[in-house]
């Protein structure tokens, strides 16, 4: 038999649930299921943490696209498409990818572009050069960069 929760006791449980890391609303609203809340509900407690700051999809999407730079080194196209999977508006996205620098973009993207570089071992240039595109195609960096750094590392 599972527990079901009051609207009171919903909104508690959810208020930690957001104050312990960023939420969007998608994972609040599952979250919410998971506890066996009513649509009504769910709907009330939503407004309630939006109306008390408690979820801000703006504030999601800025210390995302920030962390996923910072730590993991995606690229603009990696946190776009993870942002757009978790129904964050483009406005919110644009907004979040302003969290980044330029310079910064570029200092990391060369960096880990040279790192990876000289970590492959394959003697045949050609392999090398698909290894690494596609490590940085997967990092989510735009396919102009790879290939011009790329060119410019194999020369």
């Amino acid at each position: 038999m599972y527990k079901s929760y009051t609207v009171e006791e919903a909104k508690k449980k959810l208020e930690y649930y957001c104050a312990y890391q960023e939420r969007c609303h998608e994972e609040v609203i599952k979250k919410l299921k998971s506890l066996n809340m009513i649509p009504q509900a769910i709907d009330v407690i939503v407004t309630h943490l939006i109306e008390h700051g408690f979820l801000n999809e703006e504030r999601f999407a800025c210390s995302f696209a920030r962390g996923k730079f910072n730590i993991k080194n995606w690229g603009r196209l990696r946190i776009i498409n993870e942002l757009k999977a978790r129904h964050i508006s483009i406005y919110n996205i644009d907004r979040a990818l302003k969290e980044i620098s330029a310079d910064e973009y570029d200092a990391v993207f060369n960096r880990i572009a040279q790192h990876h570089w000289e970590t492959i071992k394959e003697p045949n240039l050609l392999k090398k050069k698909q290894k690494l595109a596609g490590f940085l195609i997967r990092k989510g960096f735009e396919n102009h960069l790879v290939f011009d750094k790329i060119a410019a590392l194999s020369s």
